[in-house]
């Protein structure tokens, strides 16, 4: 089944790639400019991208939001965790939580799809921690401040951890079983 990725992110796409090739589903991506509305859960949001796109592409696709969402900042930056990635980035957030000793954090994917004739939703989780500093050079966004459940190590210092656990990664999984249905 071929199906497009509406992103403008090489590197999640790179990422759908890798999943969902072990569902024989090949992914082309495609950048389209969508306006995300404001939502407090990632699913609302993509769920609102793909209804918006769904006049503009004619074949089977799906989209992605996701978000990081910290347990000390009440959520914070959430649904908004691009924007604020740009803003102040892994080192305006590691000054948010200066001092914090509760440093638990989750990551959150959703990933909306259309494969011709309904709708679906897919979310997946990766649960962890902040880290009191920047730690590796690998992935990209929130990696190197983000060590996952049962890690010692940084998504940015292991990012082949990363492939096994990820939020995308779990959502994607969800998306190809759907698919093979």
């Amino acid at each position: 089944m071929k199906l497009f990725f509406i992103t403008g992110n090489e590197h999640k796409s790179r990422e759908a790639e890798r999943v969902l090739k072990e569902y024989d589903v090949i992914i082309e991506r495609k950048d389209l400019e969508c306006e995300e509305i404001r939502a407090e859960s990632c699913d609302e949001i993509a769920l609102s991208c793909l209804r918006m796109l769904r006049g503009r592409v004619n074949k089977p696709f799906f989209v992605e939001d996701s978000g990081l969402f910290i347990d000390a900042l009440n959520g914070f930056p959430g649904t908004l965790s691009s924007w604020v990635f740009k803003k102040i980035g892994n080192e305006g957030v590691l000054r948010l939580m200066r001092g914090e000793r509760k440093r638990d954090a989750h990551f959150i994917s959703s990933v909306a799809a259309w494969d011709g004739k309904k709708e679906k939703v897919f979310i997946g989780e990766a649960k962890g921690r902040i880290s009191n500093e920047l730690r590796g050079k690998g992935g990209f966004g929130y990696d190197p401040i983000f060590i996952p459940e049962g890690s010692e190590e940084t998504f940015g210092e292991n990012p082949a951890n990363k492939l096994g656990c990820s939020h995308r990664t779990r959502a994607f999984e969800q998306l190809g079983k759907w698919l093979r249905r």
